[in-house]
């Protein structure tokens, strides 16, 4: 079966909506893809400040700012079928949408109306993908590990470094995964700070000094201590880290390298979490394999490799490609999934009653 898809995933960075056609093969149980066209579209300001700020809205505004980004997510996917030539090509749109409030086992929310989305483009898409995880008592986050596991078998661990870093692994007693700590959202803020959309390879932070009392009050924080299942909300690092960060009033380059000194100590502190709960060790040469936005910044990957070579793993970035839009790959196999009536979440990775089959499917014929 060949299904030709189009993902859509929208991250906490804000950094714009990254979109990608992608092929799918299952033969025999076995999966393979090709991402035949991609790309991130950066958000006009006006929409970074509504996506910034739904979480205030009230009900009613939420709701009309709900339908709003769903029709604008059908927009730019006419646009970019249009530019690739895709006419009649896509089968299927999967969405993700963009996280506005999360908060397992209670509720989670995405913005970005599916039913819109089906409207404006007349295709069938899946939309909706965390919701019935944290029903079932699930965290709803990570939900990639599902595609890692079909898309990529044999890989050792996977680090993702997007608006919140997570990490994945696939261990005896079962698949876990969950958030490690914020990373891109708050690197980005600090960046912005010094007039850059972001710290183009780590070079800002590259060039700061570590600032101890900092970094220890960071690595201190409560939610790192949690035993996983475990996710978190764009706020914790919006509201909760960046302001500690700031609290301690040092140079935005030294503030950028204690914070992926962070990141990259939180990550080694995730692997060995994982190898005393699940009493494994990773196999002699292990890799790590790194997507997201983070993979790009080659000094945050030099620290996190530093820090998990004595646990005999070797952090290794995917190229420039899979780094990019492998998110928005899995959204695509996720709605393939759905479609199929298969399951698309993991309840070892997220704490659910059950394995479950998420999203909700809207025809748009």
């Amino acid at each position: 079966m060949i299904y030709r898809v189009i993902g859509l995933m929208s991250g906490s960075s804000l950094d714009g909506l990254d979109i990608a056609y992608v092929e799918l093969e299952e033969t025999g149980g076995r999966w393979s893809y090709r991402i035949d066209a991609a790309a991130c579209l950066p958000y006009p300001e006006e929409w970074v400040r509504k996506l910034e700020s739904a979480i205030h809205l009230d009900a009613r505004d939420y709701l009309l700012l709900h339908s709003s980004y769903g029709h604008y997510l059908g927009r730019l996917v006419n646009d970019f079928i249009v530019a690739n030539e895709l006419q009649y090509r896509v089968t299927l749109i999967a969405s993700h949408g963009h996280t506005t409030f999360h908060m397992p086992p209670d509720m989670t929310a995405q913005l970005g109306c599916g039913a819109a989305i089906a409207a404006g483009t007349g295709l069938p898409v899946v939309s909706d993908l965390r919701a019935l995880d944290v029903a079932c008592g699930g965290q709803g986050a990570p939900i990639v590990p599902m595609g890692e596991k079909l898309l990529f078998p044999g890989t050792d661990l996977f680090l993702n470094i997007g608006g919140i870093a997570n990490v994945s692994a696939s261990m005896p007693g079962g698949y876990v995964a969950f958030d490690v700590c914020p990373a891109n959202r708050v690197l980005n803020m600090l960046a912005a700070e010094m007039g850059m959309a972001y710290d183009d390879g780590g070079t800002a932070a590259a060039s700061g000094v570590l600032h101890e009392p900092l970094l220890n009050a960071l690595d201190g924080l409560d939610y790192y201590g949690d035993a996983y299942p475990k996710s978190l909300g764009n706020a914790f690092g919006t509201d909760v880290v960046h302001p500690l960060v700031k609290s301690f009033r040092i140079p935005v380059e030294d503030a950028l390298r204690t914070y992926a000194e962070h990141i990259s100590r939180q990550v080694a502190l995730a692997v060995r979490m994982v190898h005393d709960r699940e009493k494994a060790s990773m196999p002699t040469g292990a890799r790590m394999l790194v997507t997201g936005g983070g993979a790009l910044n080659g000094f945050l990957v030099s620290r996190i490799d530093a820090m998990l070579r004595p646990l005999g793993i070797h952090a290794v970035a995917a190229d420039s490609q899979l780094a990019c839009y492998k998110e928005a790959l899995i959204m695509g196999l996720l709605g393939v999934l759905r479609w199929r009536d298969e399951e698309t979440v993991m309840s070892t990775v997220t704490g659910a009653v059950k394995d479950t089959v998420g999203g909700a499917v809207w025809m748009g014929r």
